[in-house]
């Protein structure tokens, strides 16, 4: 059985704004700092700390953009994000259990915040990639400003396995 941490692994979390002040705001790439993905043969056991999420920079166009945010705001991102989205203290673990892998499909059930759901992603490789709609985990998407500034319900989270 192989067994890779968050050192070795790459899981990233791509979220993206939307509203009427989306103009000023900026799409995220966060990576889970706490987890570990076993791999034997075909079956894949991933387990996360809903807490560790880590802002690595705001995106522009698909691409970071380290400068859009002072680093002094990403403790408050981190911050908002285990607190007022994953209620990381009442939710502290998210797990995912394959049930089927294939050349270009990676199928499984997802344990976020409480709630059980079956997830498809694609694969290329060794990364997968799952589009996950927070409503569907009875997640509130963040929203600021009375809702003039929010991100969007649907989410990107890729996780890359070493060679």
């Amino acid at each position: 059985m192989a067994r890779y941490d968050a050192s070795t692994a790459e899981i990233l979390v791509f979220t993206f704004k939307e509203g009427l002040l989306s103009a000023v705001a900026h799409d995220l790439k966060l990576r889970v700092s706490t987890g570990t993905v076993e791999v034997e043969g075909t079956q894949v056991r991933a387990d996360f700390d809903a807490g560790s999420l880590r802002l690595v920079a705001p995106m522009k166009d698909g691409a970071e953009n380290p400068t859009a945010i002072p680093r002094l705001v990403y403790g408050e991102v981190e911050k908002n994000t285990a607190k007022d989205v994953l209620d990381a203290k009442r939710y502290p673990a998210i797990t995912f259990t394959s049930s089927q892998i294939t050349d270009t499909e990676v199928v499984g059930q997802l344990t976020l915040h409480g709630q059980t759901r079956e997830v498809r992603g694609r694969r290329s490789g060794r990364t997968a990639e799952f589009s996950l709609d927070q409503r569907d985990f009875g997640i509130k998407p963040f929203s600021a400003m009375l809702g003039t500034l929010k991100v969007k319900p649907v989410i990107t989270v890729k996780v890359t396995l070493p060679a």
